[in-house]
């Protein structure tokens, strides 16, 4: 078994509250919200004015000014994550090993920006008179293909856009792929920007907070009436463990265990059983062969939309039983609002640096308390304890189910 172990070595993340690892985790430690005025675009049309918006980003400091006048915001983001990635798992992509180093990028509105801004300006300005720069970017694969052009990965390239579980059915991807001896390294990658299409897509819905109430990413509150967007690029690099000890690298955690369920209701909607992730939640938990009380702390897809939020504290307590009382679940998405298919990968990253730091990340803006979600969010501060195992859900609107569980590595050999 000891070489069937996946390991993660590497973390790169530009989110709302915090570009780098160390600054994102900061932030959750302290309750630091990435939440703001939105200032990427007019949104004096909207009633929702706030947003999950990376402000101080410069991709030119991770990236250098080359090749970067045709990249959307989405892949700048990517890219410059996937920089800090490889920096921080210190894996140089050379010749004797870029054929066995893979990435996978989850990413579902990305393309969106890119396929509006070329219509437009086929429009205006006539199809003679396109820039053809533009069309290669509407391609949902061209954020990912260009992290491979960038940094010389050549295993192979695959984008994953399921939605809000794209990160975690990366994951899983990812996992079959090493156990089966496919790659030696893999780039798991997610990201969303922040773009006027989007927006407008989530306000006709009705979908964002401040429509129907007060303008806020609250989850498990009583005041909960919809999300905050979002935008971020987290990368991890994720390794076989006989490859990272080779490389003699830093192992931060290790994935013991990911499932996915697609469970289908109605197109947009939710089941009210919420099958699908009880049982990815209790199939994660056989695998890893962990009891329920081996669970420290459980990073929560909750968004602040009243039945999503609800849905997920019955389906944790149905799973843990007893013990669903005594495990702390909290929602770092009070701090950096829905990042869709980044959630995923971010709510790694944050839960490697709770078992890093012994603290779990505190749901913020927690003040009223809502009879159907009765669990222990930790409300508004860090709580400062040991952190050896967490069970991550994604999940929403649609029928996509995934969990995770990432622990403390330790080594057998």
């Amino acid at each position: 078994m000891g070489n069937n172990k996946v390991v993660i070595t590497g973390i790169g993340v530009i989110a709302p509250n915090g570009i780098g690892k160390d600054e994102f985790w900061k932030a959750l430690k302290n309750g630091i919200s990435g939440i703001r005025p939105i200032t990427i675009f007019d949104s004096t049309l909207f009633k929702t004015h706030q947003a999950g918006e990376v402000i101080n980003f410069d991709p030119v400091t991770y990236l250098g000014e080359k090749g970067l006048r045709n990249l959307d915001r989405s892949t700048k983001l990517l890219c410059s994550g996937a920089k800090l990635a490889l920096d921080d798992a210190r894996l140089d992509t050379t010749g004797d090993n870029a054929d066995h180093i893979g990435i996978i990028t989850s990413t579902t509105l990305s393309v969106i920006w890119n396929i509006a801004e070329f219509n437009k300006e086929a429009e205006d300005s006539g199809p003679q008179l396109v820039n053809p720069a533009m069309f290669p970017g509407t391609t949902i694969n061209a954020p990912s293909s260009q992290v491979s052009i960038r940094f010389n990965i050549k295993g192979f390239n695959t984008t994953i856009s399921t939605g809000y579980t794209a990160s975690l059915d990366g994951l899983k991807y990812a996992v079959d792929f090493l156990r089966a001896g496919r790659a030696k390294a893999i780039l798991l990658a997610g990201v969303e920007a922040l773009f006027f299409q989007t927006f407008v897509g989530f306000n006709k819905l009705e979908f964002l907070a401040g429509i129907k109430g007060e303008e806020l990413s609250c989850p498990f509150d009583l005041r909960r009436n919809g999300i905050i967007v979002g935008e971020a690029s987290a990368v991890l690099v994720l390794e076989n463990e006989a490859y990272a000890h080779q490389r003699k690298a830093r192992i931060y955690a290790e994935v013991k265990a990911v499932e996915n369920f697609f469970d289908p209701f109605r197109s947009g909607r939710y089941n009210p059983k919420s099958e699908g992730l009880k049982r990815s939640m209790t199939k994660t938990l056989k695998d890893s062969r962990l009891k329920e009380s081996e669970i420290s702390y459980i990073c929560a897809a909750a968004n602040s939309v009243p039945l999503q939020d609800a849905l997920e504290t019955a389906a944790i307590k149905e799973v843990f039983g007893a013990t669903a009382a005594k495990v702390p679940v909290s929602s770092i998405k009070s701090m950096v609002g829905e990042t869709v298919s980044a959630a995923g990968a971010l709510q790694i990253a944050a839960s490697i640096g709770a078992m890093e730091q012994d603290f779990i990340p505190p749901t913020i803006n927690y003040q009223k308390p809502d009879p159907a979600c009765d669990l222990d969010y930790v409300p508004n501060k860090c709580r400062f304890q040991k952190i050896n195992n967490v069970l991550i859900n994604n999940f929403g609107p649609g029928g996509n189910n995934a969990s995770c569980i990432i622990g403390k590595y330790e080594c057998l050999q």
